[in-house]
């Protein structure tokens, strides 16, 4: 059977109102309230494929307002700690024992039942993401119930489209299950960042079977025209299927996708 790995914001949970609210509260603050980027603003930096980091992203679209008005991003005293900290002030709160912020209002996309499912089936599953261990384990954990799962985090590899991360969840998911052979990898995110994440592991690993399958984010479905465009977006990108939610990921379709002639 094929291992499952997953990324986690915008495919385990809903990010809308909590990372890309903070991340549009950073670009405002550090703007002095003469911007504020939309969710469009947004989802059209990420569909560049190399902003997966919101505090990257955060201080890139910062630089671009100010070269829009003739200001060279090397004559800005832009202080990136600063960014992070302001934005994660937002996305946790002040209180640093005590979440409060935006991340209390993120709305699950999974049923922990999906993922025994999988486990039933006897396919192997963990998480790759950008986001920060202490962030991942509190929806994991804490949200999910999970007991502490294979995961890859921020801190443990280097951003997206570097499949490094993803190459590790893999290496650890075959040492745990004792998977001698190299079995099929589905890598399922919600960004372009993650399609070219999966491209870069075939470069790597070309013996193996790789299977990306884009997951379409809450904020993109509520307007038909942007789903579909998004879609487009993610299958230009590489993605061999595409998703309006995990949970359609079952375990039929694995098994398709992995015995497809098209992947």
């Amino acid at each position: 059977m094929p291992i499952v790995i997953f990324d986690i914001d915008g495919v385990i949970r809903d990010v809308s109102s909590s990372y890309l609210r903070a991340l549009a509260d950073t670009v405002e603050h550090f703007t002095d309230g003469a911007y504020r980027p939309t969710t469009a603003d947004i989802d059209q930096l990420k569909s560049e494929g190399i902003w997966n980091n919101d505090w990257e992203g955060s201080q890139e679209l910062v630089y671009r307002y100010f070269e829009a008005q003739g200001t060279e991003r090397s004559q800005l005293a832009l202080n990136y700690n600063q960014l992070v900290a302001f934005f994660q002030s937002r996305y946790r709160g002040t209180d640093p024992d005590n979440w409060t912020g935006y991340i209390c209002q993120e709305q699950l996309l999974v049923e922990p039942s999906y993922l025994e499912q999988l486990s039933t089936a006897g396919i192997p599953w963990g998480f790759f993401s950008g986001a920060t261990r202490a962030s991942a384990t509190y929806v994991l954990e804490g949200r999910l119930g999970l007991k502490p799962p294979v995961l890859i985090a921020m801190e443990d590899a280097p951003g997206k489209p570097d499949p490094t991360g993803l190459l590790t969840a893999v290496c650890q998911l075959e040492s745990i299950y004792g998977i001698k052979d190299s079995a099929p990898v589905i890598y399922a995110g919600d960004t372009v960042a993650d399609i070219y994440t999966v491209a870069q592991a075939k470069r790597i690993d070309a013996e193996r079977l790789w299977i990306s399958v884009g997951i379409l984010p809450p904020h993109i479905q509520e307007n038909e025209k942007s789903a579909l465009t998004y879609q487009a977006t993610l299958m230009a990108a590489g993605a061999d299927a595409v998703f309006s939610n995990i949970q359609e990921l079952t375990v039929n379709q694995i098994k398709k996708l992995v015995n497809s002639p098209a992947t």
